[in-house]
């Protein structure tokens, strides 16, 4: 029984990346108790991260690989990236984050002139590269939690002496009243900082984020400029201050 409770809690963790004591209890209907027993056994075992009230699926080492994390919703980032870019002009300098959406993006960029493009996605910039993109690191140290980002105070520093006209980004989890989480706290100091540069701000929101939690807040939607999904997302939410919203 106690193997099977944590299987539960493992499937229940990878659809969520983030759930409380009580949100796994009532799912598996056990105790809180029992939740905590389990989840304190899964953490010794090293699946997963324990926080205050809930568990993280962002443990070292068993947080998804980019390249498996890229395959996912395939169809609905690629429909997202081409609606993105009617944002983009020739000449334009961007923020992009560390996430697979963006990198869905920076697939299509060298269609673009004199574009400009600064990210601390390690594999965004190799592709970029590839492609013969003007491109900028952020530089700073590999995540512990996230291989396949830059994070770090160096890497805030880079951020902070430059300028961009737009800053796409995306999270794990956007919530009805419009709040926005990730559960890597350091990415969305990153984040937060490119946003504060921009002079747009760009959500990318595939619609698996919707009805999901995580732990650490990124933004409200009220203070992004637009929202890019591939699908219309308003009805979604219980807040009336939903930006500009492209999808196709």
């Amino acid at each position: 029984m106690k193997d099977n409770h944590e299987k539960e809690l493992l499937a229940i963790l990878e659809e969520k990346q983030y759930a409380t004591i009580e949100e796994l209890a009532s799912i598996i209907y056990v105790s809180a108790s029992t939740v905590r027993r389990r989840l304190t056994s899964l953490e010794k075992k090293g699946f997963i991260t324990r926080t205050h009230g809930g568990a993280q699926l962002c443990a070292d080492g068993n947080f998804p690989s980019f390249s498996f994390r890229s395959q996912q919703n395939i169809a609905g980032k690629k429909r997202i990236a081409l609606s993105a870019l009617k944002l983009i002009k020739n000449g334009d300098v961007i923020f992009l984050d560390g996430s697979t959406s963006a990198y869905f993006i920076a697939e299509y960029l060298k269609e673009f002139s004199g574009i400009k493009v600064i990210t601390n996605g390690i594999d965004t910039l190799s592709l970029l590269s590839k492609n013969g993109v003007d491109a900028y690191s952020t530089g700073g140290r590999i995540s512990a939690q996230n291989r396949s980002v830059l994070v770090g105070a160096y890497a805030e520093s880079v951020i902070s002496n430059l300028h961009a006209d737009l800053a796409f980004f995306s999270a794990q989890s956007v919530e009805k009243t419009g709040e926005v989480y990730d559960c890597f706290e350091e990415e969305n100091i990153l984040r937060k900082r490119m946003m504060a540069q921009a002079e747009k701000r760009i959500l990318l929101c595939d619609s698996t984020k919707l009805n999901r939690s995580s732990i650490f807040k990124l933004c409200n939607i009220s203070e992004v400029d637009y929202i890019v999904s591939e699908k219309d997302v308003r009805e979604y939410f219980d807040t009336p201050d939903v930006p500009n919203l492209l999808f196709n």
